[in-house]
């Protein structure tokens, strides 16, 4: 029974200490801007160590259910460009995922199904009718909270293999607008450290985000918008099977072969 709980340990323990040594506070805006030219020179210098120390960061980051994730996507644009950095965080983030799902099979089911609350009752139905294209849907479109979306497959038994496709293939639109922002903030940096002086040291700056929307951007958000309806849209070229259907299929072929 102890070997059972080591893991939820482990998750507390790091999410405890995060917060102890005051990660909240350095995942900011602020000190985004106090870091910029330190972190940028670590990826030129060493691209390398930065790609694997960003992907175990953000690996480590979703596992714990720590927020802030959107903030380190864009600064995942900011220093290693929107495809680089997109690609990294979809890696970080799935590892992560499948890391918190692994433990949510696990003995802890009723503890997590407790944490996950009211959202879980609103899943159960889609999760029961076609788990791969709700997950692949509810990715696409996120209007649950990820760690949620983490955590309540396993909780309905969800096989591992397509909880991981489609969480890889789910978050990649989203996670590619976000990084694409984050191209922008170089300039609103600039900008605020011009017209707002001394504000990085007092933790006071304010952002117009309203300058990073720019045509590009918009472009994005409506191809996301879009690609939320991807999963129906195959299911109905493709007679109505459904993609859980097509993927257990082509798991018991090739099983049998």
């Amino acid at each position: 029974m102890l070997k059972r709980w080591i893991p939820i340990f482990i998750i507390i323990g790091l999410l405890a200490a995060a917060y102890m040594f005051g990660l909240h506070e350095y995942i900011s805006l602020s000190n985004l801007i106090r870091q910029r030219e330190f972190l940028s020179n670590l990826v030129t210098e060493n691209l390398l160590m930065a790609i694997a120390g960003y992907i175990m960061l953000y690996t480590l980051l979703v596992a714990i259910s720590f927020p802030g994730a959107s903030l380190i996507t864009m600064a995942s644009g900011l220093l290693f460009g929107t495809v680089v950095g997109g690609t990294l965080t979809v890696i970080g983030a799935t590892l992560g995922a499948t890391i918190i799902f692994l433990i949510a099979r696990s003995s802890f089911g009723d503890f997590l199904q407790t944490k996950a609350g009211p959202f879980m009752n609103r899943m159960v139905e889609g999760f029961q009718k076609d788990a791969f294209q709700y997950l692949l849907t509810i990715r696409l479109t996120p209007v649950f909270p990820f760690w949620v979306v983490n955590i309540v497959p396993a909780l309905l038994n969800m096989r591992l293999a397509p909880y991981a496709i489609a969480t890889f293939f789910g978050i990649i639109p989203g996670t590619f607008v976000y990084a694409s922002i984050g191209t922008g903030l170089d300039s609103i940096f600039d900008s605020v450290l011009e017209t707002q002086a001394g504000c990085v040291e007092a933790n006071s700056c304010e952002f117009d985000f309203k300058s990073l929307v720019t045509p590009e951007i918009l472009y994005a958000l409506i191809g996301l918008a879009a690609v939320s309806f991807l999963p129906f849209v195959i299911k109905k070229i493709r007679g109505g099977q459904s993609l859980a259907e097509q993927t257990n299929t082509a798991s018991n072929t090739q099983d049998k072969s």
